[in-house]
């Protein structure tokens, strides 16, 4: 069971702002994009394992772009083959487009044999048991078009229910707002720190669930740049659900994904 804490207890960060963490991790610390997305990947896996387990989900489609949000869903991906899941990959473009670690996490899958779909494939035969998707992080620039708007549509239109990384796919980061397509997730593992719009507005029918995963962040990143307080809280695991004051007391307890909205 996953430990869970308070919303009202969590900082929340912009866009912009974590635009400027990943630079100070990567410039200022020498800490690269690889070690963040295998830290997202194996977060991610591990929220996919523990809600599989309240349901026997162990087909898993997973949806992924060409950037970070991909990268990190791919060592999601990997991660959960090597446990026994059943995992088949779509991709949004050309495999050749795909560069750094995310090529190289497509070319590790290949060898472990897990079927990776193209974009000139369709899009499934199958029914899974549940959809990771890994599209678009905080990225977003307009609305989802071509393959990913697609494959957008198609997850929202299965009846599987929808883990996001980071956002769910084609809502705005910073303001909750949605130019085109949205995924409609029943659960989001956010990395870091929640991003503003993922508690803003009426975004609940496309966030569902919330989790947070700590990607080595320190927390005096935080602190010195934006003077925000995220000290403990990842003291009970690198994932944690962030709840309403209301039921923390209860979350741990009863981890499981929700029906699927209605869309």
């Amino acid at each position: 069971m996953l430990p869970a804490i308070p919303l009202s207890r969590v900082p929340v960060i912009s866009t912009d702002q974590m635009i400027e963490v990943d630079r100070i991790m990567i410039d200022d610390l020498g800490i690269d994009l690889v070690r963040m997305m295998e830290n997202a990947g194996r977060g991610l896996a591990r929220l996919v394992l523990e809600l599989a387990r309240s349901g026997n989900w162990h087909r898993v489609v997973a949806l992924v772009g060409t950037g970070g949000n991909g990268g990190g869903a791919l060592v999601a991906v990997r991660r959960l083959v090597g446990w026994g899941f059943s995992v088949e990959v779509h991709v949004t473009r050309p495999i050749g487009d795909y560069r750094g670690v995310p090529l190289q996490q497509l070319e590790i899958l290949d060898r472990m044999g897990v079927t990776i779909r193209d974009v000139g494939t369709p899009i499934v035969d199958a029914t899974p048991s549940m959809v990771v998707d890994g599209l678009i992080g905080y990225s977003l620039a307009g609305p989802p078009r071509g393959r990913v708007g697609e494959l957008i549509e198609w997850a929202n239109a299965t009846d599987a229910p929808v883990v996001s990384l980071d956002i769910p796919s084609g809502l705005d980061a910073s303001t909750g707002e949605n130019p085109g397509a949205v995924i409609c997730a029943n659960a989001t593992m956010t990395l870091a720190l929640p991003k503003s719009g993922l508690v803003s507005g009426n975004v609940a029918p496309f966030v569902g669930d919330l989790y947070l995963a700590d990607i080595g962040i320190p927390f005096s990143v935080y602190r010195d740049v934006f003077g925000l307080d995220a000290s403990g809280l990842f003291d009970e695991g690198d994932v944690v659900r962030l709840t309403s004051e209301e039921d923390s007391r209860t979350a741990s307890s009863r981890l499981r994904l929700p029906m699927k909205p209605e869309h």
